[in-house]
């Protein structure tokens, strides 16, 4: 089901696992060994969603660091697109989804199988990583990350007009 020998290994072991953790659940049904081989198979199912889940979001990934701007060959873009394909793979899916795609914690969390928190978390490590990137352009930050109506840009507002 998996085509990968080690993942089928892992997954197996995980079904084992689980048969044994529930084993009075496990021993109370007719068949035992269909019981394990249906946590196998959904085990194994889940494996292949969650793989599919991450193809499909490092082709939006790509399209978005790709298709950004009518210029590619601006400077600006150049920088920003770059600065992107520096950060880890979670830190930039957490900032594109938020920022880009304009996508809440809770679907960022949906999406990348993870907490609002671990959103939350890797959003702020990866727009701080970005920042530090693209140097001192503040404007260059804007075209991922636009003004809040506040006029902050993802930071503290230091109180200077």
């Amino acid at each position: 089901m998996l085509s990968d020998e080690h993942a089928a290994e892992d997954v197996a072991a995980d079904a084992l696992l689980a048969a044994w953790q529930h084993w009075d659940r496990v021993r109370a049904v007719d068949n035992p060994l269909a019981y394990v081989r249906r946590i196998l198979v959904n085990m194994a199912m889940e494996r292949i969603r969650h793989r599919a889940r991450e193809t499909t979001l490092l082709v939006r990934l790509e399209l978005a660091t790709t298709a950004g701007t009518n210029d590619p060959d601006s400077a600006s873009a150049v920088d920003v697109r770059a600065a992107l394909l520096r950060l880890p793979p979670r830190r930039r899916a957490c900032l594109v989804l938020r920022h880009a795609f304009d996508l809440s914690e809770e679907a960022v969390a949906q999406i990348l199988g993870v907490t609002v928190g671990t959103v939350k978390s890797q959003t702020s490590k990866a727009l701080a990583q970005f920042k530090a990137e693209v140097g001192h352009g503040r404007a260059l930050s804007r075209q991922l990350v636009p003004d809040d109506p506040a006029g902050r840009t993802g930071g503290r507002a230091t109180g200077h007009a």
